[in-house]
């Protein structure tokens, strides 16, 4: 039975009646396992900008739709979706308080998936594609029953700490050969003029409150100025400039609501010197400011403690800092 005859209807409804229990609280739901956590929202969500580190997001009930430059990708209970880069845009979700939004965010092991590479590599699996850094791909039968067979495991303390995780790494080995795996391999290979942006990215999130110019960036990744910003705004769909931008924002906000510092101490930490603009390109962000903002997360999302998902080894340093408000 293929993935366009297989109707998958009783395995999603036993994926949300495991992922209800998994949710007890809205928002987030950490687990056993660092890399992973389950999120739970009563209510829909209208465009919001966000920030995604790589990893892997599996909507078991409700819908997400992101908004990245002029595509729009769906990740729903028939779709999930592949990040292999970190990369800033818009979402909006469905849900209500009878139809809950849940949600499996995996994020990626990046050693664990080497190994899996590696692995695919040598045995011919996938075919090479052109590196893309996020990807919407139908859940096919393959996944959907891995991921039941995870969720299983997860209500199962015992089971969750020793099976754990190898299911997780049964899902990247999923989601690396399925539909659109070569393309999101190729992207975690850094290859061509892509694998060159995404160590321009690893530079910028490991350095974005410090000064950086676009010369200097394409400097480092071996590219005249035009070049650089061309292929960067391919795969980000945004210039260097505003990308960094939108890191420090993001960063800025997540200290303030996670951490309780001013918008003045956010703003210095994250590389402004000036209050008054950070002020401005806050509120052009996320269409507040920083005070509402602060408010307006604190009363609509349970948010993650400190170190997370940071102590989640060995996810890079790039992938860090920018987390995702869900």
């Amino acid at each position: 039975m293929n993935a366009e005859t297989w109707d998958g209807s009783d395995v999603r409804k036993r994926m949300i009646a495991l992922m209800d229990k998994l949710t007890p609280e809205e928002g987030y739901n950490l687990t056993v396992l660092p890399q992973v956590r389950f999120l739970r929202s009563n209510r829909p969500l209208s465009l919001t900008p966000v920030f995604y580190q790589p990893g892997i997001v599996i909507v078991c009930q409700g819908s997400k739709r992101g908004f990245f430059g002029d595509q729009v990708y769906l990740y729903d209970e028939q779709h999930y979706l592949a990040v292999s880069v970190p990369v800033p845009f818009t979402m909006q979700t469905q849900a209500s308080e009878q139809a809950p939004l849940l949600a499996i965010y995996l994020y990626l092991d990046f050693n664990v998936v080497a190994d899996l590479i590696l692995q695919i590599d040598q045995q011919g699996g996938v075919a090479a594609s052109k590196p893309q850094g996020m990807l919407s791909t139908p859940m096919d039968r393959a996944m959907s029953e891995s991921v039941l067979r995870f969720v299983e495991a997860m209500g199962r303390p015992l089971e969750a700490e020793i099976l754990g995780p190898a299911l997780v790494r049964e899902i990247y080995f999923r989601a690396l050969t399925g539909e659109q795996g070569g393309a999101m391999r190729a992207a975690l290979t850094l290859q061509g003029q892509f694998g060159k942006i995404a160590k321009a990215i690893r530079r910028i999130h490991g350095a974005f409150s410090l000064p950086l110019s676009v010369e200097q960036l394409a400097a480092e990744a071996g590219m005249s100025v035009p070049s650089f910003h061309s292929h960067f705004k391919s795969v980000t769909q945004t210039s260097p400039l505003q990308y960094l931008k939108s890191i420090r924002l993001h960063q800025a906000r997540l200290l303030m609501v996670r951490n309780d510092v001013s918008a003045a101490s956010a703003a210095l930490e994250v590389g402004y010197e000036s209050a008054s603009q950070f002020g401005r390109e806050f509120k052009r962000l996320f269409g507040n400011s920083p005070i509402e903002e602060v408010k307006r997360m604190k009363a609509s999302f349970v948010v993650p403690p400190p170190g997370w998902p940071a102590s989640a080894s060995p996810i890079p340093s790039f992938a860090r800092p920018a987390m995702v408000l869900p």
